[in-house]
Parts: structure tokens; C-alpha cells; sequence
């Protein structure tokens, strides 16, 4: 018989697209011959209008990339900036940093694994993700005042001191965590249906994602044992403790398996930041650029001119370019910045792991079945704020 390929529209409006994408299929039948994201329906143009910002106001446009990691986003700016001026950042600065970023990385891991297990029927774990997200939301409005959007690191170090009870509050989310990611797992790791639709589907080879470019739990899902927090470590992530998860099935049940033990690892490196966390001072000492000490002033008004002369002129970084990349949830994020020496950055670029993580949609879905899109797109983990940046 002759057979005839059929094309077909997945998104943008569609709830397993997790966002504005579309994806252009060609099916023979309940086959997918092709599978191409279409993006841009978001269109945020973050990057460009960071160029027209001062660059300590840039900080709250980086959490509105990847909005379920803002800690992360701002972290790997925040580095960028300081790496451009040669700022040495103290150790409680840092040490802070490196437990909101973990727990930053549980919160985007909660929310995949809730949409996730919808998407292919489990709808408790919905409910049970989103759970658990409330209370290092809750980390984020003591430290912040902001439940998602927490702008709350800044060029320099924190916008502001640990609160007092930070490392309680922090214990009770940490003391929380494991007994609800071992339900987690009792519900799905063995359960026919999950497995049923996750192992052997959407597979990626070992080569294709390093040929691709692809970082994070995807690449790591295909045993390539690669974290830039162990091969480039930065904010004292030398100091911790921790393994790297990996599998070796390539498939979307390993890129689920290796994102579960990340969240056990993020746990054990939390742990290891309030245990330590060093006193002293919470930004750099770095005139120009932050607020000096105010017992170094002699009058309470030459601090708010000082101060309000940093927020309206900005500071000027020396003329050069420099890249960071750090460890999102989702792989490497990198901001690449160029300096003419006046206070914007003149050029500012991501590197956006969603978005070079989905090139290899089509990858993963060729050869499979129409339903097996569906779980594909899960196990990528994207957020269009990221992808359309």
C-alpha cells in the first residue's frame, strides 16, 4: 500500500510543551519521521536589553530566564561581572551562595519531576513537587522578601546578610527533603507504567550529545561524568563533598534516574554549607562598586550619596571580555560580557543550556512513537524564558 507522511503541530499551545514551543512533526503513521522545535514565541530579548542596563541592574532580568533557577542565573552572572573586576568575594558570601544555588537546583529538579510524571500520568506527583518547592520558597523569601524572582545576589556578594535563623530554616527544609524523595521514588522507579513508557525511549548516544553539546543531567544520563562544579569549581565548590550522578542507558528513565540523585547530592552539599557556613563579611570590599563598611564613614549621609551614586551611575569596569559558566539544573549556563569600559556591558551573550539542550529533540524522538514525544520533551527539561532569551 502506499503510505503517505502526515504533518503535524505539537504547540505552542499545548501542555506537554511546557511553554510557548511548537514542535513540527512528520509521522508515518504512529511513527515520527521528524521532529523539529520551532522557537521565538516568547521572544523576552533579555540579553539586548541587558546591554541598555547598568550592570548591577542586570541581575533582576537574569532571573527571568530560567525563572524556576533564579539563584543559579544570577550566580553565573554575578561571576561574570566580578571575574571582569578582578573582585575577590569572602568566603561567607561565597559559602551562602553555594547552598541557595543547591537548594535552587532541588527546586528546578521538584518542578521537572512533577510536570514531568504529569505529562505521562502521574498526577499525585504534581501535587508532591510542588509541596516540597514551598519550602525552599520559603528560603527564598526570608533571605530575599521574593518567592521566585529573589535578585537577592549581587556584584560583590549578597544584597544583604544572612537572616539569623537562615541555617534553622535551612535545616528543616534539608531534615524534609529525603524521606519525600524516597516516596518519590517508591511511586515511580518500579512502577510498570513509568518504566514502561520511560526505558528505552528517546534514546541519545554518547556521542551524538557530546557532538551536540549538550550538558547537564542529559549528558550525564549518557555516562559522561561532567560537572563544572568538580571540573572547573568556583564559589569554594572545591571545598564540598560530592558525587557526580551518572547512567549509562541513555534513555529518558537514566536522564530521570541521574536528576533524582542530584537532588540527594544537592542535600549532602547544603548540608555541608550551613555546617560551615565562615563569618565575617557578606560583600566584597570593593569601593565604587559596593557600599563600604559604614563604620568607615564618618556621617550616615555621605553613605546614602556614596550609595546613591552606585545605583544611578553605576561603576566602570575595566574595557576587556571575559566568559563564565557555572552548573544550572539544567547544564551550563555562561555569560559572555565585553566591557568598552563604561558602566553597561556593551555586549552580553548566554549560553543557555535549555536552548542547546533542545537541538536534540529531534535526535531523541526520531524513529519513536507519538506518545513517546511527550516524554521526550519532559526529560529535556526546558524553560522557554531560557530558550527565547
Amino acid at each position: 500500500m502506499e503510505t503517505k507522511h502526515m504533518t503535524l503541530n505539537m504547540g505552542p499551545q499545548h501542555p506537554a510543551t511546557h511553554g510557548v514551543l511548537r514542535v513540527k512533526l512528520t509521522l508515518d503513521g504512529e511513527r515520527v519521521v521528524e521532529a523539529y522545535p520551532v522557537i521565538g514565541y516568547l521572544h523576552t530579548g533579555i540579553e539586548k536589553t541587558a546591554e541598555s542596563k547598568l550592570y548591577h541592574k542586570v541581575v533582576p532580568l537574569t532571573d527571568r530566564m530560567d525563572y524556576l533557577a533564579p539563584m543559579s542565573n544570577n550566580l553565573g552572572y554575578c561571576l561574570a561581572v566580578e571575574k571582569l573586576l578582578d573582585l575577590e568575594i569572602p568566603a561567607k558570601a561565597q559559602w551562602a551562595r553555594v547552598c541557595l544555588a543547591e537548594l535552587t537546583r532541588i527546586n528546578s529538579h521538584l518542578v521537572w519531576i512533577g510536570t514531568h510524571a504529569i505529562d505521562i500520568g502521574a498526577m499525585s506527583m504534581a501535587l508532591y513537587g510542588f509541596r516540597e518547592r514551598e519550602s525552599i520558597l520559603h528560603i527564598y523569601e526570608l533571605v530575599s522578601g521574593q518567592r521566585m524572582m529573589s535578585s537577592y545576589f549581587r556584584i560583590g556578594g549578597l544584597s544583604k546578610d544572612l537572616p539569623e535563623n537562615f541555617n534553622e530554616e535551612v535545616q528543616k527544609v534539608l531534615d524534609m527533603l529525603p524521606s519525600r524523595i524516597r516516596e518519590y521514588e517508591d511511586l515511580l522507579t518500579n512502577n510498570r507504567i513509568w518504566r514502561n513508557r520511560t526505558v528505552g525511549v528517546g534514546v541519545l548516544s554518547r556521542e551524538e550529545a557530546l557532538k551536540s553539546s549538550i550538558t547537564g543531567p542529559m549528558l550525564r544520563a549518557c555516562g559522561v561524568k561532567h560537572d563544572l562544579r568538580k571540573a572547573i569549581p568556583y564559589s569554594s565548590y572545591d571545598k564540598f563533598d560530592f558525587d557526580i550522578p551518572t547512567r549509562t542507558g541513555e534513555d529518558v528513565f537514566s536522564r530521570y534516574e541521574v536528576r533524582v540523585e542530584e537532588m540527594y547530592q544537592s542535600i549532602k552539599i547544603a548540608q555541608q554549607a550551613i555546617d560551615g557556613m565562615p563569618e565575617g563579611a557578606w560583600e566584597a570590599k570593593a569601593p565604587g562598586i559596593v557600599s563600604p563598611p559604614k563604620e568607615k564613614i564618618l556621617h550616615e549621609m555621605e553613605a546614602l550619596i556614596f550609595h546613591f551614586k552606585i545605583v544611578t551611575e553605576g561603576f566602570h569596569p575595566p574595557e576587556g571580555e571575559t566568559y563564565v559558566g557555572i552548573e544550572s539544573p539544567k547544564g551550563e549556563i555562561g555569560f559572555y560580557i565585553v566591557s568598552d569600559g563604561s558602566p553597561k556591558p556593551h555586549r552580553m551573550r548566554v549560553r543557555p543550556p535549555s536552548f542547546i539542550n533542545l537541538a536534540s529533540l529531534n535526535k531523541i524522538c526520531k524513529g519513536g512513537l507519538l506518545s513517546d514525544v511527550i516524554a521526550n520533551i519532559g526529560s529535556v527539561d526546558i524553560v522557554l524564558g531560557e530558550v527565547d532569551r
